[in-house]
């Protein structure tokens, strides 16, 4: 019997609304100076804004996490992806500060269980040797979308206003809530799209979740299960990495387009252009670790090669990167060290995932709420203390080294206690 693939069409769908996801949230990025002028808002009020994301989105991933343990992915991401289409519908609407932090925390509580979900997701539909690819192909959509995001949003600004930019961007978001509830199911062996062949190369490769791939839905984590995921030392080490990819990433996703028109004098085209190359380097590299992790462990059977030291590594060229960026007054200098940094920062992102498979699979979308919480306090924080120091110093340059210096203390703590190899045999029964 000839396999079916439609695993790889899960993951397509995972990677479609991970993209718009993305869109979603960054868009504003782009659109805050105008909003800014119509709104009459402070750098400060601009940062608490860009900040609200991070707010809404912490208040949701980590429950997101146990919602979809107890639940599945396929009804909590249908009714999270609704709720996000609404909130960027209102963001459309707002009339004043209220409104439009109201409208992003709603949209950081609706987004917040997207990455659970997806961890979910590929948890049950890939085997081991595949998970760390096909998240790769899932997160590849987050560079990718903003990448391309910058010129879509900057074209919509330059057609319509923002407050139509923001009602085309509802309109996607509606459009892919059918095609994931119709089409998705939580247990593959419930797809009338997957064969007998593909369910046993899904199972068989994992012992673990043949007797029953989703016993794990019938209660909520146990105490002893819940403070496992709180206390080993790998998952902490892997939340505090995350939480320092976090501060990156919103640093750079709601920032770097007022960080190009205040320091270089760009236009908001020639911003959106400019956008492109870091994430799209970012995009590609992500690609090219997530099969280059999971090529590791085939060849060495070690997690701490393909996963830990990917991890570590990555992170060391992105803290080196930033500081050339925080010295220079040259645009070219500067988007360098952007590229590498934002690149690099990225390209490990789907060992991250992977290691909360690899420890723990059948709690895999908690552990990734866990992890994804300390993403979203990143958030938070990252947008918030950058326009705090703007609206006091005026410079960028205390935010980039500050994210030098988290970069290097996530670099140290990998090394010192991220051992998925020894805690995924002591702690994966268990699970």
């Amino acid at each position: 019997m000839t396999r079916t693939k439609y695993r790889w069409f899960i993951v397509f769908l995972l990677f479609a609304i991970t993209g718009v996801n993305y869109i979603d949230r960054a868009a504003i990025s782009y659109a805050i100076p105008a909003i800014q002028r119509d709104l009459g808002l402070s750098p400060a009020d601009t940062g608490t804004i860009l900040g609200a994301f991070g707010l809404g989105y912490a208040l949701t991933t980590l429950f997101g996490g146990f919602a979809v343990d107890r639940y599945g992915a396929r009804i909590v991401l249908t009714i999270a992806a609704i709720l996000w289409s609404l909130s960027i519908g209102a963001t459309a609407l707002a009339s004043g500060f209220a409104v439009l932090y109201a409208a992003r925390v709603l949209l950081g509580v609706s987004e917040g269980p997207n990455f659970p979900a997806l961890t979910g997701a590929v948890s049950h539909w890939l085997s081991p040797h595949e998970r760390a690819t096909a998240l790769a192909n899932t997160l590849f959509a987050v560079p990718l979308a903003l990448a391309i995001g910058g010129p879509i949003v900057t074209q919509l600004l330059g057609w319509f206003d923002w407050r139509l930019t923001f009602a085309a961007l509802f309109i996607l978001s509606a459009a892919w809530v059918p095609l994931w509830y119709f089409l998705f199911r939580d247990d593959p062996a419930e797809s009338h799209f997957v064969n007998a062949s593909e369910l046993a190369h899904i199972r068989t490769s994992d012992p673990s979740v043949t007797a029953a791939p989703h016993a794990a839905l019938k209660s909520w984590p146990e105490s002893g299960v819940l403070r496992t995921l709180l206390t080993n030392k790998t998952l902490l080490a892997n939340y505090w990495a995350f939480f320092v990819f976090g501060y990156f990433l919103f640093f750079f996703m709601t920032w770097l387009p007022s960080y190009l028109e205040r320091k270089y004098g760009l236009d908001l085209q020639t911003v959106g252009l400019f956008t492109v190359l870091p994430w799209l380097s970012a995009a590609m590299l992500l690609w090219l670790f997530g099969r280059w992790s999971d090529y590791l462990l085939k060849t060495t059977g070690r997690l701490r090669i393909a996963r830990s030291w990917l991890i570590a590594g990555s992170q060391l060229v992105a803290a080196l990167a930033v500081i050339p960026v925080a010295l220079t007054d040259n645009l070219t200098v500067a988007i360098a060290g952007i590229t590498v940094a934002v690149a690099a920062s990225m390209g490990a992102n789907a060992a991250y995932y992977a290691v909360n498979v690899d420890i723990v699979p059948h709690r895999a979308a908690t552990a990734l709420g866990i992890m994804d919480f300390a993403f979203a306090v990143a958030g938070f924080l990252a947008p918030a203390i950058t326009g705090w120091v703007l609206n006091l110093r005026g410079s960028f340059v205390d935010s980039f080294l500050l994210m030098t210096a988290l970069a290097l203390s996530s670099v140290l703590v990998v090394i010192l206690f991220h051992h998925p190899d020894r805690d995924r045999e002591r702690l994966a029964p268990k699970a």
